[in-house]
């Protein structure tokens, strides 16, 4: 019983120094991707999708071939999009060099 406690603890105490390095290391690497992506997909669904919201780029021939690939995040693309937005919204509250 005692050596099960103790392996616990241990494994309890490796996934604390385990979060505790990522979170040094990883995190914000993770986060910039994740923002990144995020990016992309915005521009990608304005390209195809973008005369929804009044923005024609592409011709619609080709939106139209795209749309089966696109329409289950219509929805929450224009959500996103069209939502109101604040001024503190469009700064990241990054702490680089302080």
């Amino acid at each position: 019983m005692n050596e099960q406690v103790r392996g616990q603890r241990s494994s309890g105490l490796r996934a604390a120094l385990r979060e505790f390095a990522y979170g040094m290391t990883g995190y914000e690497f993770a986060r910039h991707a994740i923002e990144t992506r995020a990016a992309l997909e915005n521009l990608f669904m304005v390209v195809v999708v973008g005369d929804m919201i009044g923005v024609p780029v592409i011709p619609p021939y080709y939106s139209l071939r795209l749309l089966p690939l696109v329409t289950p995040d219509i929805v929450r693309w224009k959500r996103r999009v069209l939502r109101e937005r604040d001024f503190t919204d469009l700064h990241d509250h990054h702490l680089h060099g302080v």
